[in-house]
């Protein structure tokens, strides 16, 4: 420690004083470090301690380099139990898939943000085509098994459900808020919405002139690529437009179908 602050050499450096303090105190156990965050321990430190997060990130993409899975070319219309499964199977995916429901597993009270932190490192780190398999995996049938293999993918409940569930207008306001989030939100709308963007932009008088038939989705690559990019942030929280008043409905439900509609991708 030199003129109050704390420098490690390396992310192990880092790391290893981050284990000391988890065992001496049991409030830091539950870190989690992404690629878009500083480890929330670094937070507690007053961000002193830096970790060289791409590090981290490359190692893990190296890992999923080595998987099966990411030999394997998108195939639409799988179920979520098929996808759940061969994920499960697969060492690589297996272990990314543990250390990410640790953080958001309902066994223990539901820490939000630290669940969708631990969503946006599961899903940016693995290969593309792995990350639409799971995305865009469903349930055609109602089939309790598939149905929980697909919350356990998709972040249900802790990552996505409030109570009681935000307004549309809030979570993009919100949204807006933070610079990761603002960031995910301007280059989804300006790949997969780009009419939209090009027509209002941010101007929500403009917006709610808009109807659904105005509203033409580019569901080429880059649009799945921005829309997987916003899954662990509060644009995937389930949001309503009930109880608005009729003045900011249709500007909600615009929202709602941007941000929820499958119409882009089915």
């Amino acid at each position: 420690v030199l003129g109050n602050r704390c420098k490690a050499e390396d992310a192990v450096g880092c790391n290893r004083i981050i284990q000391v303090l988890a065992d001496a105190y049991p409030e830091f156990k539950n870190c989690v470090c992404t690629t878009d965050d500083l480890c929330s321990i670094t937070t507690l430190l007053g961000k002193q301690c830096s970790i060289d997060k791409d590090n981290i990130s490359t190692e893990t993409k190296l890992q999923w380099s080595l998987s099966a899975l990411s030999k394997q070319a998108y195939a639409a219309n799988r179920t979520c139990l098929d996808v759940n499964k061969e994920c499960v199977e697969d060492e690589v995916c297996n272990k990314q898939l543990s250390l990410y429901l640790k953080v958001c597993s309902v066994n223990k009270k539901c820490n939000m943000e630290e669940c969708q932190a631990a969503i946006r490192f599961f899903y940016q780190n693995m290969p593309s085509e792995v990350a639409q398999m799971m995305t865009f995996c469903d349930c055609i049938q109602p089939d309790e098994s598939c149905h929980r293999a697909k919350e356990l993918l998709h972040g249900k409940p802790c990552a996505v459900s409030a109570v009681p569930p935000p307004s549309c207008l809030n979570v993009i306001h919100m949204c807006e808020e933070n610079e990761l989030c603002r960031k995910k939100y301007a280059t989804f709308r300006s790949k997969c919405w780009r009419h939209v963007t090009k027509k209002c932009y941010d101007d929500e008088a403009c917006l709610e002139t808009l109807i659904k038939g105005d509203m033409p989705c580019s569901a080429n690559a880059d649009c799945k690529a921005a829309y997987i990019s916003n899954w662990g942030t509060v644009l995937r929280v389930e949001c309503t437009c009930q109880n608005l008043p009729p003045a900011e409905q249709s500007l909600c439900k615009l929202f709602h179908h941007m941000l929820h509609s499958k119409s882009c991708f089915s």
